[in-house]
C-alpha cells in the first residue's frame, strides 16, 4: 500500500497576503521608488564623475548590442541609446556645471527607469495556480510513467514526488521565521534546473509563500518560458550588462523589496558552479543589499529582521556537467578545450533530462542550513540572534554610531564579507554527502595516487578506456573516507545521506549506478566482470570536486595497488 503523502499546511494560506503579490499589485509605485532611490545615489557624485558614468554606460551598451544581441532585447534599443548619446554630447559636455548636472539628471532618469521596467517582474495568481497544478501533474505523471512497466500504472499513485525531492534540514525553523520577518534564501547553484525545483519544493513540501528570485534574461528568449517567468515573481537579470547604472538599479530593487518585506531568493555564487565544487567565493553585490535593507529598517525604528538561510542542493548527476567542467578547465587557463554548447535551455533537453532522472529512481536533496541574521549570527525559531559562544545579540548595536543607527557603507561592506564567509561555512556544514559524491571522490583520488607524477591536466589526458580501477583500492579508500565522514558528521562539520552508512561494496555500486544515469560517457561504469571503469575522467573530476574543501584527500592512507589496464 502506498504511503499517504504528507500534507504541508501553508504558512500564509491566502495568496493575496503573500508579500510578493502585494508588491506586484503596487508595481508602478515600486518602480518609481527604485527610480528615485537610484537617482539619488548617483546625484551625490560630482558632475565629471557622473558624466563619466553615463559615457561608460553608453559605450558598454553599444558593445553589448553589437556583440551579444538577444531576441528578448527590445526592438528600439539602438534608437534609445543613440538619443541618449546625442543628448549627452549636445547638452552635457562642455557646458556649465549647472547645465551639465541638469542634463545628466534627465539622462539618468531615462536610463534608470528603462532598467527598472526591465528588471521588475509581476506575480499573477492565476498563472501561479496553473504552474503549481501543472508541475505537480507533470512531475507525478512523469515519475509514475518512468518507473512503471505498464502504461496503465501511469495514472496510479504508486510513486510519489516526495520520495524523490527530499527536503531536509531546518525546514520548520524557516516556516516560523517567515512569520516573524523577511527571509532571504541563498542556495548553491549547479544546474539550470535549480530554480524550478527550489520554487516547487518551497511551495509543495515546505509550505512557504513564493519568493522573489532572479532569472537570467536569456531564459526569456523562449516564449513559453518568458510567459511564466514574467508572471511568477521573477525579476530579470541581464548578466551582459555590467555598467554601474544597471548594477545600482538592480541593487536598489533588491534593497527596496526587502524593506517592503518581500522574501527573496538569489544565488550568491552568481552562476552555476563550473567545477562541480561547493561555492567558496560569493558575489557580494546583491548580498550587500541585505545589510543595507536591514540598516534602513532599523533607521526607521522598525525591529523587523531579515534572516538569511543557506540552501544546499545535492544532485547525483548534473545534466550540464560536461559543458560546465570544460568551461572551468578553460577558465583556469591550463588547457585549451573546444567550447561546447550549453543547450540545456532547450525544452526538449529539459524533458529528456527529467525522464532520465526519474526513470533511474534518482533523488535530489534540498538541505536547509542554519538560519542566520544579516551579520551571519545563528538565530533560533523566534528570530533571536546568538553569538559564537551562545550569548544573545542585538543586531541594532552593530549599526550604531554615537548611539544612533547611521549609514556607514564601509562598515557594512565588512559585514557583508563576514556574512558571505558564514554562508560558505554553512554550505560545507549543511551539505549532504551522497554515494555518488563519495565514490567519485575516492575513484579520482585513487587515479591521482596511481599517477602521482602527472599534474591534473596530464591525468585528464590519460586514455580512460584503457584503465580499470582496482576494486581493492577503491574499497579501501571508501572505507577510510566513511570513517572520516562519520566522525565529521558527529562534529557537525558535514551531513551524510543514510546510504553513506552502508557497507562499502553496496555503497560503491549505488554511487556508480547513479553517476551513470544520464551521461553518454559515464564517469564510472560497473562492467560484467565486476570491473569499474571510467569513460570520462573530466566528468569524474567534476563529481569528485563536490567533496573538495574538506581536506579528505589528506585522510587516505594509500597502499600499493597494481594499475589494471584494459
Amino acid at each position: 500500500m502506498a504511503k499517504k503523502p504528507k500534507v504541508v499546511q501553508h504558512v500564509i494560506p491566502n495568496i493575496e497576503d503573500w508579500p510578493i503579490f502585494r508588491l506586484s499589485e503596487d508595481r508602478r509605485a515600486f518602480i518609481r521608488e527604485i527610480d528615485e532611490f537610484t537617482l539619488e545615489h548617483f546625484m551625490e557624485q560630482p558632475v565629471p564623475e557622473l558624466t563619466d558614468v553615463i559615457s561608460k554606460t553608453i559605450y558598454l551598451e553599444r558593445i553589448r548590442m553589437k556583440e551579444e544581441p538577444w531576441k528578448v532585447d527590445p526592438p528600439n534599443e539602438r534608437q534609445f541609446w543613440y538619443k541618449i548619446q546625442k543628448k549627452l554630447v549636445g547638452k552635457s559636455l562642455d557646458r556649465s556645471e549647472e547645465e551639465a548636472r541638469k542634463t545628466n539628471e534627465e539622462i539618468l532618469q531615462l536610463i534608470i527607469h528603462r532598467y527598472a521596467e526591465e528588471i521588475v517582474g509581476t506575480f499573477q495568481i492565476p498563472t501561479f495556480l496553473f504552474a503549481r497544478r501543472f508541475l505537480t501533474l507533470f512531475f507525478t505523471r512523469l515519475l509514475n510513467a518512468a518507473a512503471s512497466r505498464n502504461w496503465w500504472e501511469i495514472w496510479g499513485s504508486k510513486y510519489r514526488l516526495q520520495d524523490r525531492l527530499l527536503v531536509k534540514g531546518k525546514v520548520e525553523e524557516v516556516r516560523q521565521l517567515i512569520k516573524k520577518g523577511t527571509v532571504v534564501i541563498v542556495p548553491t547553484h549547479f544546474s539550470n534546473l535549480d530554480s524550478i525545483l527550489i520554487g516547487y519544493a518551497l511551495d509543495a513540501f515546505a509550505g512557504l509563500p513564493s519568493f522573489s528570485y532572479g532569472a537570467g534574461l536569456n531564459l526569456y528568449n523562449t516564449g513559453y518560458t518568458a510567459y511564466f517567468m514574467n508572471r511568477l515573481g521573477a525579476y530579470r537579470v541581464d548578466r551582459r550588462k555590467k555598467n554601474p547604472i544597471y548594477l545600482e538599479t538592480l541593487k536598489a530593487m533588491s534593497n527596496l523589496s526587502l524593506q517592503r518585506g518581500v522574501n527573496s531568493l538569489f544565488f550568491p555564487g552568481g552562476t552555476r558552479s563550473r567545477s562541480g565544487a561547493l561555492e567558496t567565493k560569493l558575489k557580494l553585490g546583491l548580498l550587500s543589499t541585505v545589510l543595507e535593507a536591514q540598516r534602513a529598517l532599523l533607521e526607521r525604528g522598525e525591529n523587523r529582521k531579515i534572516f538569511v538561510v543557506p540552501l544546499i542542493l545535492s544532485y547525483h548527476f548534473v545534466l550540464e556537467a560536461q559543458f560546465l567542467i570544460e568551461q572551468h578547465l578553460r577558465a583556469i587557463g591550463k588547457e585549451r578545450y573546444l567550447r561546447s554548447k550549453d543547450d540545456f535551455h532547450s525544452v526538449r533537453k529539459q524533458l529528456k533530462f527529467a525522464w532520465q532522472f526519474f526513470s533511474q529512481t534518482n533523488d535530489i536533496t534540498l538541505s536547509f542550513g542554519q538560519p542566520m541574521d544579516v551579520l551571519g549570527n545563528p538565530v533560533d525559531m523566534d528570530g533571536n540572534s546568538f553569538g559564537r559562544r551562545g550569548d544573545p545579540i542585538n543586531i541594532r548595536d552593530y549599526f550604531l554610531s554615537n548611539g544612533e543607527v547611521v549609514k556607514d557603507l564601509q562598515r557594512e561592506s565588512e559585514y557583508t564579507i563576514i556574512l558571505g564567509d558564514r554562508i560558505v561555512e554553512r554550505y560545507f556544514r549543511d551539505n549532504i554527502v551522497l554515494t555518488s559524491h563519495l565514490v567519485a571522490f575516492a575513484a579520482f583520488e585513487l587515479l591521482k595516487n596511481q599517477n602521482s607524477k602527472l599534474d591534473l591536466y596530464g591525468i585528464l589526458r590519460l586514455p580512460a578506456d584503457e584503465y580499470v580501477f582496482p576494486m581493492e583500492g577503491l574499497l579501501d579508500a571508501v572505507r577510510q573516507l566513511q570513517a572520516v565522514l562519520m566522525q565529521m558528521e558527529k562534529d557537525g562539520e558535514v551531513k551524510l545521506s543514510e546510504q553513506i552508512h552502508w557497507d562499502a561494496e553496496p555503497l560503491i555500486r549505488d554511487g556508480v549506478a547513479r553517476l551513470g544515469t544520464y551521461h553518454m560517457a559515464k564517469p564510472l561504469l560497473l562492467k560484467r566482470k565486476n570491473e569499474i571503469v571510467s569513460e570520462s575522467f573530466k566528468l569524474l573530476y567534476f563529481y569528485h570536486n563536490r567533496l573538495e574543501g574538506y581536506g579528505l584527500e589528506r585522510k587516505i592512507r594509500w597502499k600499493k595497488y597494481e594499475m589494471e589496464m584494459m
